[in-house]
């Protein structure tokens, strides 16, 4: 009769972080198979089982010994601390199996366990160092040669991802946590932050913050899991903090982009955007003492000595003035009422962008751009240059004029372009389209804009609240005719202010107009289709 074998990953070793899966499993089994001291950290939960406890480099053995009491007939608990498919036992035992010509539907069943990995007990206690790109790396070269680890560390480096160093030193194995330090400082600034975390969620638990210069000054043992953060990683109030992503994306005259609920919430919660380095290119034979600069000038006349072969050397701290370029959101259209643009404006945006820079035709007739900049003035004042109207995206609001026919029909123009000005990028509860049309025609669509206003025999006519998508799709409500021309640009910026203030966030403007019922006096006609529309499968 064959036996089963568990594999079980008990977490940290804390009661409250075990599974409730790992318990049952643990006291189901006949026989328990574990290094002493994970046995010890169990302890409370076993039954009267058979223990098999050997010595921290004796895995291999355990595996066997394992395997051969499970094809005996009995319920084995292989137990590691963490998961046990993470520098855990669950491999071991599977090769130990796969060399006994094991099959899953004939053989030994095993049931792999999953446990809090040490990598993320440790993040826990330090705050949130892993929300990015990482990787674990273990130091000890027992089971693996010296040379390869050297070789994930400096690949890991410099591809500047997260490192949680597990088993970095022990009584015997000193150098290799020296050795990962200088390896990591070819391609990180010293003052990269660094947690040390001795025994999480255990009696003896110790967590220190510290930084990549500094922290072979404090104790670091088997017990101890070394995480190094990444460029972007920093300090607050005793925690180590990654964001999610390294760059942020703004756009005119905003630090931060209006933000939606899933993004970060204020400017003061994403320092790491605002001065942050590049170390992705190796140091080769420099000094590592830092040098503090003030100004873009001082680092020109640094490299200007090493140009004219003065011996000024590379520091560590000269990468780590370099900022991370941040992605600087605009769109660009050539006016209000010109939709022509030229070959110039077409050779700056194509220089702006680059290779590695977005361009994006909209419908609303601009150009969106994505830029990778450092220095968002100087493209602002290229594009201002280049003839350009400039406008910043996200949820504002856009102006979206027709061309008047070439100008043939120019008489509303003015209006048009004082709107762009008095409101053109006005920041909103949820973007907002004000289309303006010269004629009776309206072929641009303005009545299919949340505000639409068409100019006719020397006044305008208003238009609110048109659902622009959906099955139940419709145009705005004509809600006054014939406003006159010195009144236009105060009643539409009334409207706007009124949404401004009393919109719900991301709220619409047409479920706006619907909740309210009322905006600046014109009142709100249900336009939705009479017949009944099924409901699409994406719920709209």
């Amino acid at each position: 009769m064959q036996g089963k074998l568990f594999v079980i990953g008990f977490g940290p070793g804390s009661n409250e972080h075990i599974t409730e899966r790992a318990r049952a499993a643990i006291q189901e089994s006949d026989m328990i198979v574990g290094y002493k001291t994970y046995v010890d950290l169990v302890q409370g939960l076993l039954t009267g089982q058979e223990i098999i406890s050997t010595g921290m480099t004796e895995e291999v053995s355990r595996a066997q010994e394992a395997v051969r009491q499970a094809e005996q007939g009995r319920k084995v608990a292989v137990i590691s601390s963490g998961d046990a498919g993470v520098y855990g036992m669950a491999g071991l035992v599977y090769e130990v199996l796969f060399e006994k010509g094991w099959k899953k539907e004939t053989g030994v069943e095993v049931e792999v366990i999953p446990g809090i990995s040490s990598i993320n007990s440790c993040a826990a206690l330090l705050g949130a160092p892993i929300m990015h790109d990482a990787c674990t790396i273990s130091l000890s070269d027992h089971l693996t040669p010296w040379k390869i680890i050297e070789k994930r560390i400096d690949a890991a480096a410099q591809a500047d991802f997260v490192i949680a160093l597990y088993n970095p030193k022990s009584g015997r194995r000193t150098r290799q946590i020296v050795e990962a330090q200088r390896i990591l400082l070819k391609y990180r600034s010293p003052e990269t932050p660094v947690g040390l975390v001795k025994s999480a969620f255990r009696d003896r638990q110790s967590v220190v913050m510290t930084n990549l210069k500094e922290m072979l000054n404090h104790e670091i043992g088997m017990l101890t899991t070394v995480i190094i953060g990444n460029s972007s990683t920093f300090f607050y109030e005793d925690l180590m903090i990654t964001p999610r992503g390294y760059q942020r994306k703004y756009t005119l005259n905003q630090t931060v982009q209006p933000l939606k609920p899933h993004q970060r919430l204020q400017k003061e919660a994403e320092p790491w955007a605002l001065e942050q380095f590049n170390h992705m290119e190796p140091l080769k034979d420099v000094a590592v003492a830092p040098v503090v600069r003030e100004s873009s000038r001082e680092l020109a006349e640094e490299a200007l000595q090493m140009i004219l072969g003065d011996g000024a050397e590379f520091s560590q701290s000269l990468i780590a003035k370099q900022p991370i370029q941040s992605i600087f959101e605009l769109a660009v259209s050539p006016g209000v009422a010109n939709k022509k643009f030229t070959s110039k404006q077409m050779m700056t945006l194509s220089e702006l962008v680059g290779e590695e820079g977005v361009m994006e035709y909209t419908q609303d007739h601009y150009i969106k751009l994505q830029i990778l900049t450092s220095e968002p003035d100087d493209i602002v004042e290229k594009l201002t240059n280049a003839k350009f109207l400039i406008s910043p995206i996200g949820d504002v609001l856009t102006v979206k004029a027709c061309d008047f026919c070439d100008g043939e029909k120019k008489e509303a123009i003015p209006y048009a372009e004082e709107l762009q000005e008095r409101l053109g990028g006005l920041e909103l509860p949820k973007e907002l389209k004000l289309g303006v049309n010269g004629c009776g025609m309206a072929c641009y669509g303005a009545v299919k804009e949340d505000i639409g206003i068409v100019y006719r025999k020397g006044a305008f006519d208003l238009f609110l609240g048109a659902k622009t998508a959906g099955r139940s799709a419709h145009p705005g409500q004509i809600v006054a005719e014939g406003i006159a021309s010195d009144e236009i640009v105060g009643v539409v910026e009334g409207i706007v202010q009124e949404y401004k203030q009393k919109a719900y966030p991301n709220e619409r403007f047409y479920k706006f107009f619907k909740r309210v019922k009322q905006i600046q006096g014109f009142e709100y006609q249900d336009m939705t289709p009479k017949i009944k529309i099924e409901a699409a499968a994406c719920g709209e």
